[in-house]
């Protein structure tokens, strides 16, 4: 059977073989490498990686493919009007075109099969999407707090995701480690390593970073990603033995996990420019994050 999809917005930067097994159902990773390779499946009719990301308005192809019906019902939170008002209330600015929020640590951006509860689908029903609807524009960890942009229409999902795309939105990322870090400022640069279906796959990562204040015990740290890997900022401090406290994935003491449930992991400034405008946003430190600087004794002169 021959079909064709367009992309829209809500898959925007996804993978084109994760997209087929959210969309078409529980297809093979197997068989999703082979139809790409002998052209029974094609990106605006070309043959592409099954690596290959996906923009908006992209048309994915199928020729003689045998579909497969999904038996996994698609989960859609539905928010009480206290959780509803609970995130309106992280709202930082609002305007025609965005929203932008301080996220709580411990909500996904997306619904999925571990994270039934998150901020798309509690906006969906809020009153400042009454006549639209969310669109996410880029990611942030579940565990990780901080700035995180909503579009409020297409254009304007289009027009940020391309800005991220292109690295023209600047992030900084502020994070409680194990440790002394040694060098006051500088750049990671590397490779890491991640698995998708058993398929291993490297990509190139690079931040630059700054120490804000540090003892034997503990350093703050600032961080500027340059790329957009997953679990970067984790990953990259995990390697050089500085663990983020209340990481329980990338660190060698468990022991974090229990003595701070939150990963003290803070999204704090995003800056960007549309048409000549600067967009400056910053987010509060949660009362969490600002109690582990005092017990570690850390300074930190922002807001």
């Amino acid at each position: 059977m021959n079909k064709s999809f367009i992309i829209d917005s809500s898959s925007i930067d996804m993978r084109i073989d994760r997209w087929i097994k959210n969309t078409i159902g529980n297809v093979p990773q197997s068989l999703i490498e082979k139809s790409l390779r002998n052209g029974k499946i094609k990106l605006n009719n070309k043959k592409v990686k099954s690596s290959t990301k996906l923009s908006e308005s992209d048309k994915i192809y199928f020729y003689n493919f045998q579909f497969i019906e999904s038996k996994k019902k698609k989960y859609k939170f539905k928010p009480s009007n206290q959780i509803i008002k609970e995130n309106e209330e992280d709202i930082i600015d609002n305007n025609d075109d965005f929203i932008v929020i301080n996220k709580k640590s411990g909500i996904a951006v997306q619904g999925g099969t571990k994270s039934k509860k998150n901020i798309i689908d509690i906006f969906s029903n809020s009153k400042y999407f009454q006549n639209t609807k969310p669109y996410s524009v880029h990611r942030l960890d579940k565990d990780t707090s901080g700035v995180f942009i909503i579009a409020k229409n297409r254009e304007t999902a289009k027009l940020l995701t391309s800005l991220f795309r292109l690295r023209k939105i600047h992030k900084t990322y502020l994070a409680i480690c194990n440790g002394e870090v040694n060098a006051s400022k500088g750049e990671w640069r590397g490779e890491l390593t991640r698995y998708d279906q058993n398929k291993k796959i490297t990509e190139k990562a690079i931040t630059k970073f700054k120490v804000i204040d540090k003892n034997n015990n503990s350093t703050l740290i600032q961080m500027n990603p340059v790329t957009g890997r997953k679990h970067q900022l984790r990953k990259q401090l995990s390697e050089i033995d500085h663990p983020i406290y209340g990481d329980s994935k990338y660190t060698f003491n468990k022991s974090f996990k229990r003595l701070n449930k939150q990963l003290m992991l803070h999204s704090y400034e995003i800056k960007f420019m549309i048409n000549n405008q600067k967009f400056t946003y910053r987010a509060l430190l949660p009362d969490y994050f600002k109690k582990l600087l005092i017990t570690k004794k850390l300074k930190f002169l922002g807001n």
